[in-house]
């Protein structure tokens, strides 16, 4: 810790000095790179505003060199093909092959969903303008939370504003301090920060490791929760559901999974891995979003009423946060009927994974352990990812580039999303235009 206060205050601050004496000399490009946000969470002295000049000076130097590539304004909806303002030269890039969008099924553009937009907001407006326990509730709420309860076969449902309150609210509502989270290593930071606000003691097991998950649940008599995730957003694999849950029982602890990357797309319904795993009934708690396959915005949990019950009055997420549009309900409600209705999506969806992963492995692109939609383009080079990544927008792909502390130290990747919208011709340019530019770094093994 106290090695990152003074790197992060420091470096910028030296270029001060320099330029001071008139040396005028900054530090290089590759230098100030070698620096991340994480160098400049802690600062000396009595000022919350202590570390603004310091970050913003770093900030100034970092982003033309690769950090704008975050933010790109798109100017379309985000389907398959979109058009970007590439804020480094102020040009619109049109056409790109979209691998950056959660849009897994296509549906956030489908007619019939936006119809369904356009019909609700003729009635209800805009936004929903009050918290879900008072004004903001609509007759589309109570519906559609009743057709999520129905869908995960299950006696109820919540619905949060975002995934991230999701998340947040459930594992805080649920928690107290003296209570005990295991959560696996990988987990997202919406479930991380639902830990530490509700002040249970935390820990954390090796990614997909029964074992060790059982080491940490040992000898604890309090009350137990475990927290994985369907779909790992940043490595694309899916936890040992079965293995995990026996070492649950073994210790009396509740299981929760996050399927904000899976659900609606995996088994043989849709409801997500626990289903595919077959052990949607032996997990306590589902959680998700909205925002993901359905294409719209949300969170939500499905569980008892017991559960839900609970939840509506100590979810404080939820509680004091204003509802969710009822015209992004109406889309939302539009969308399942549509997933539930076309399971040819689904397939769809996994064929083109199939042939995505096989066109990338032909070109010897690195793809890691990935075993569903979310592909990782692996770099392992934190210090030229955005040079990458900039030829890769400028030469037709967007695609978005995670380094630490996303990730760990030198395990940078670019994260490939595949939809069902996506067509022969989309993947195999993609694939090519990749495997071109990786190549050309030395990325691509023979």
């Amino acid at each position: 810790m106290s090695d990152n206060k003074s790197v992060g205050a420091q470096a910028p601050v030296r270029r001060i000095e320099l330029e001071e004496e008139g040396t005028h000399a900054p530090p290089t490009v590759p230098g100030a790179m070698e620096y991340d946000y994480t160098n400049f969470y802690f600062g000396a002295g009595d000022d919350p505003f202590a570390l603004l000049e310091p970050f913003d000076d770093w900030y100034s130097q970092v982003e033309p060199a690769g950090y704008y590539l975050y933010e790109l304004p798109l100017h379309t909806q985000p389907g398959t093909r979109v058009d970007i303002t590439d804020t480094k030269t102020g040009e619109i890039r049109r056409g790109l092959v979209n691998f950056a969008s959660y849009n897994y099924l296509g549906l956030s553009y489908r007619p019939e969903v936006k119809k369904a937009i356009q019909e609700a907001a003729e009635i209800f407006g805009g936004g929903a303008s009050g918290s879900p326990i008072l004004s903001g509730t609509t007759i589309l709420h109570k519906q559609f939370a009743d057709e999520m309860a129905a869908f995960k076969g299950k006696e109820a449902t919540l619905l949060f504003p975002t995934g991230y309150s999701a998340n947040v609210g459930t594992i805080a509502g649920l928690m107290r301090s003296g209570d005990l989270i295991v959560a696996d290593q990988f987990a997202h930071a919406s479930i991380v920060d639902g830990m530490i606000l509700s002040k249970a003691k935390s820990r954390f097991f090796r990614h997909n490791r029964a074992d060790d998950l059982d080491r940490k649940l040992s000898g604890f008599d309090g009350k137990k929760l475990v927290i994985v995730e369907g779909v790992y957003s940043m490595d694309g694999d899916v936890p040992p559901l079965p293995e995990l849950i026996e070492v649950c029982k073994k210790h009396g602890a509740r299981l929760m999974i996050d399927e904000a990357h899976s659900a609606f797309l995996f088994g043989p319904t849709g409801k997500g891995v626990a289903e595919d795993q077959g052990v949607e009934d032996e997990v306590d708690i589902h959680l998700g979003t909205f925002s993901k396959s359905l294409g719209g915005q949300g969170g939500y949990v499905v569980g008892s009423q017991q559960l839900i019950n609970y939840l509506r009055g100590f979810s404080r997420s939820r509680f004091f946060s204003c509802a969710l549009s009822p015209v992004v309900v109406a889309g939302l409600r539009k969308a399942l009927e549509i997933s539930q209705k076309e399971p040819e999506l689904r397939t769809k969806l996994w064929d083109n994974v199939a042939r995505m992963q096989q066109l990338l492995g032909e070109r010897g692109v690195p793809i890691g352990q990935s075993t569903s939609h979310v592909i990782p383009i692996m770099v392992r080079d934190d210090a030229r990812i955005f040079a990458i990544g900039e030829e890769l927008m400028r030469a037709g792909v967007f695609i978005n580039p995670v380094r630490y502390p996303a990730v760990g130290k030198h395990k940078s990747r670019f994260r490939m999303s595949i939809s069902a919208a996506h067509t022969p011709e989309d993947l195999l340019e993609g694939a090519t235009t990749i495997a071109k530019v990786l190549d050309r770094y030395g990325l691509c093994q023979s």
